[in-house]
């Protein structure tokens, strides 16, 4: 379904990647505070309409998400494991509060 990675072989295998999206799933309040760098997408996961935009992206690249806790993105790994992606999602283990790399603003 998903794989729960922690912060060094979350970013090992997503710069190895040529595939890969980095996915933030934080409210804009959160992202506006910091994010990892290249973090290509921001999909607010407590937005109503947050199903439909998953729906939009491209379902054959392999998704990198993260957000505080790593909750909120081990939910959405699922949601859209349950929306038939075809390609790799990777959850970082602890979100951005384990996270002891530096933060883009």
């Amino acid at each position: 379904m998903f794989e729960d990675l922690d912060e060094v072989d979350f970013m090992e295998k997503f710069e190895a990647d040529d595939n890969a999206v980095l996915l933030d799933v934080r409210t804009q309040e959160e992202v506006d505070a910091g994010y990892i760098a290249g973090a290509d997408t921001s999909l607010d996961f407590f937005d109503p309409e947050f199903p439909n935009k998953v729906d939009a992206l491209d379902k054959t690249k392999n998704y990198y998400i993260y957000c505080r806790s790593g909750n909120r993105s081990g939910q959405a790994c699922q949601l859209m494991a349950s929306k038939g992606f075809d390609g790799e999602l990777i959850n970082l283990q602890g979100g951005i509060m384990g996270w002891t790399g530096d933060l883009e603003m």
